[in-house]
């Protein structure tokens, strides 16, 4: 199946309404005062692309030490996935705050790259666990499938800010909080971005 048409599926599929359902309710949690900080307004543009690259290169790092293992290499490795998992949840955060402003349908492809990169981060502190253990193998292994299912999220959240606008899927300016109300430090200039490059990773 082509990824076009695979995403157009997502796109279309209401089975991932209850997903969505959840997302929203996540939204509504986000402290209101902090919403524009997460989103980027005070960027001029998203915050959230910017943050993957954290957890993205602190785990890269890892995976390049684990190549090549010593004592050293498996101490700063295993600081890189902690790095990582520390730098995921506000990079998750602002991600949701700018996934609140998506189209129905872009939500829904939002949704499964969350749940990827969920399940891409629950390995990666598996990993941890096991390194600070002494196991370092069964570390690398859930590393290693933790960085196949980031590589899922980060494609699908691609998609989200390359792939091809469908009409009508970014809101007008000042769009509506998750909870219905607007914001009213919103600016037209930042509305217009979260919907059209949020989710880099």
């Amino acid at each position: 199946m082509e990824p076009r048409t695979l995403m157009a599926r997502l796109e279309r599929d209401e089975h991932l309404d209850g997903l969505v359902a959840l997302g929203r309710a996540a939204a509504e949690r986000l402290p209101r005062s902090a919403r524009p900080a997460l989103r980027g307004d005070w960027l001029g543009h998203p915050l959230h692309p910017l943050l993957t690259d954290l957890p993205i290169g602190f785990w890269t790092s890892a995976f390049v030490l684990d190549l090549a293992p010593t004592r050293r290499t498996d101490r700063i490795a295993t600081l890189m996935v902690g790095l990582g998992l520390a730098s995921a949840l506000p990079t998750a955060a602002a991600g949701l705050a700018d996934w609140a402003s998506l189209s129905r349908a872009r939500q829904r492809v939002g949704s499964v790259h969350a749940v990827a990169n969920l399940v891409g981060t629950a390995l990666y502190a598996g990993s941890l666990v096991h390194r600070l253990r002494g196991r370092r193998m069964r570390g690398v292994a859930l590393a290693l499938t933790g960085a196949a299912a980031m590589t899922v999220g980060g494609y699908l959240g691609g998609h989200l800010v390359f792939g091809t606008q469908e009409p009508g899927a970014a809101h007008e300016p000042d769009a509506a909080e998750p909870d219905g109300t607007r914001d009213a430090s919103r600016g037209p200039s930042t509305a217009a971005a979260a919907a059209t490059r949020t989710f880099a990773g």
